[in-house]
């Protein structure tokens, strides 16, 4: 009998990194049965046509494709909900709530993106910058989702992280070990442009424009140095921080996919203050044979070799920043040997270190993996 898979992510209300490594997941099971807590079919492009999507009882409340955050405390319900103990075989790809659900006496590997950011590490940043009940309301749950996230976590048959950084934080949240296979990079996509002898003036930037991310920092930076700044993404933070922005930084929204691989290509670095899990977007960049100027925690340290592939600067402040750019203005990168560094994070190389770890059996034939 053919064994029975399930993959599982936590919502698909958009294409970001966690959606890439999860449609390379759906890639390599090409039979298995696909669950989300929300999804937006809209949002998701061409990804996983054909394949029926099952979603949690969040997906009939009002607006949950938008307002899913909102629905933080339904969760561990949700996730519990999605009953998968008919299956051999669930492979979850969380940074929330999934590793909860209902797996039975199935091999449950985890990816883990990140411990559930809102009540773990990043907890005092969504506290600060959230609305007086928004914040109350996270404070009150806190301490049982908290909970309820180690005891889910226990349940795990094996834990895979996405960085060095991450492995580190599932064993301090949930005291788990883990193994370490990065997220997949499309490195065709993503790859060196016509302009790569003669780049643009403008440094830039992609990320959703959300707290975390530290937009605000570089935008800050940018308007004291002077220096043009292209920044790619939406978000609850955009009108604020387009009010805070000087004359030279641009704020172009949501871009298509081909419209992010061509401001790569010409943009002179590209810039991240956040700290990342991982930090996909930065391994892109350097796809596309860009020199990153990142802040020097999290993924950023595995991703960029200092002095070779960019810089990073050690601190989150104004200061920090500009110095990091004018470090970077006194150097000369060579565009082939960063695309050659960003080749250790392919696609290929993910589905072939995934196929590893699952039993006979379960993946798709067509990838020839040592099992």
């Amino acid at each position: 009998m053919q064994p029975r898979t399930a993959l599982v992510h936590h919502w698909l209300v958009t294409m970001r990194g966690g959606e890439r490594v999860f449609e390379a997941l759906a890639q390599l099971f090409p039979s298995a049965d696909l669950f989300t807590l929300v999804c937006d079919r809209k949002k998701m492009g061409q990804s996983f046509n054909g394949r029926r999507v099952r979603s949690s009882f969040l997906q009939h409340l009002p607006k949950a494709a938008q307002w899913y955050r909102y629905y933080l405390p339904l969760f561990p319900y949700a996730a519990q909900q999605l009953d998968l103990t008919g299956y051999d075989l669930v492979v979850s790809s969380d940074a929330a709530t999934v590793k909860g659900v209902q797996a039975g006496n199935a091999t449950h590997i985890c990816y883990c993106h990140t411990p559930m950011r809102y009540v773990w590490s990043g907890y005092e940043t969504y506290r600060r910058m959230a609305g007086s009940l928004s914040r109350r309301a996270l404070g009150a749950f806190r301490k049982s989702l908290c909970q309820w996230d180690y005891e889910a976590a226990q349940r795990v048959t094996l834990f895979v992280a996405n960085s060095r950084n991450v492995q580190k934080r599932i064993r301090e949240c949930y005291g788990r070990e883990s193994c370490v296979i990065y997220p997949p990079v499309d490195t065709e996509r993503f790859s060196i442009g016509r302009e790569a002898e003669q780049p643009g003036d403008s440094f830039l930037v992609v990320s959703p424009l959300v707290p975390y991310k530290r937009v605000d920092l570089l935008v800050d930076a940018f308007n004291k140095c002077g220096r043009s700044l292209t920044v790619i993404g939406d978000g609850p933070e955009r009108q604020k921080l387009q009010r805070r922005a000087g004359p030279t930084v641009r704020f172009l929204g949501a871009q298509s996919d081909n419209s992010v691989v061509r401001a790569m290509q010409q943009c002179r670095a590209f810039v991240f203050a956040g700290e990342e899990d991982f930090g996909i977007v930065m391994a892109e960049a350097q796809a596309c044979g860009k020199p990153v100027i990142a802040f020097g925690r999290g993924g950023a340290s595995e991703i960029v070799k200092p002095e070779q592939t960019g810089v990073l600067f050690e601190e989150q402040s104004i200061e920090s920043v500009i110095d990091a750019l004018d470090r970077f203005d006194g150097k000369t990168f060579d565009s082939f040997a960063i695309r050659r560094s960003s080749l250790r994070f392919s696609r290929d190389r993910f589905l072939r270190e995934i196929g590893e770890l699952i039993p006979t059996g379960f993946a798709s034939p067509i990838y020839d993996f040592k099992i």
